[in-house]
């Protein structure tokens, strides 16, 4: 469960306060806060949340109808657990959208999104280096991620990839419980970086498809421990 010390709004949170509950319940089931299976207590989050069971209520039935919770009879709301099946759906469907956008990225790059890859390459050398990597560097893929999506130059691309993109950081938290999984991502993304900054589209396309393959196993893997 979430801290249990109460949250307090600050007064330009205060309106729409359905939506800061909705972010704040969706973000807590994203990073593995709220663990799959796990039940969801209005009572309990309008307490920690100060606000009313109502904006719970509808946070929680918008978050069901996309999938993140259920409703179980004499249960309650549990956080969804999705099916090997659904898990291995996604990530066909993760690996043909993201090779995609490498290809088009490494193609389409112009010298200042050269510039910045060359930046978040030497910053993942100089993470990497370290004897440790820390929790602050769980994220350091979507930083990449945002270059290469600008690179491609394909809106509509990158709005389905943000359709997906709770789902990734879903998995990417889960896959990184594994000892060394956070670092081995790591080195894909530095790779995948250097693949589109050198205009290698090819190389980008394949590299993405191991990447996603070897996260794929991790995330199975790690819920299989759960």
């Amino acid at each position: 469960m979430p801290d249990s010390q109460q949250v307090v709004w600050r007064d330009e949170e205060l309106s729409p306060i359905r939506d800061k509950v909705y972010q704040y319940i969706k973000q807590a089931i994203v990073q593995g806060v709220y663990k799959s299976g796990e039940r969801i207590i209005e009572r309990e989050l309008a307490d920690q949340l100060n606000v009313s069971r109502t904006p719970i209520r509808e946070a929680l039935f918008r978050l069901e109808s996309q999938g993140f919770v259920k409703t179980i009879p004499r249960k309650g709301v549990v956080v969804s657990k999705l099916s090997p099946e659904e898990i291995v759906e996604i990530f066909t469907i993760l690996a043909s959208l993201e090779s995609l956008t490498m290809k088009l990225a490494a193609q389409k790059a112009e010298a200042a999104e050269r510039e910045e890859l060359t930046r978040l390459i030497g910053e993942l050398d100089a993470v990497l280096a370290a004897p440790e990597i820390g929790e602050e560097h769980r994220m350091v893929h979507f930083v990449v991620h945002d270059v290469v999506c600008r690179a491609a130059r394909s809106p509509r691309l990158t709005q389905m990839l943000d359709s997906l993109s709770d789902y990734i950081r879903a998995f990417a938290n889960v896959g990184y419980e594994l000892p060394g999984r956070l670092r081995k991502a790591i080195e894909e993304h530095r790779d995948l970086a250097k693949a589109v900054r050198d205009g290698e589209p090819d190389l980008a396309e394949s590299l993405t498809k191991i990447h996603l393959e070897n996260a794929k196993k991790a995330y199975l893997e790690a819920l299989s421990k759960q």
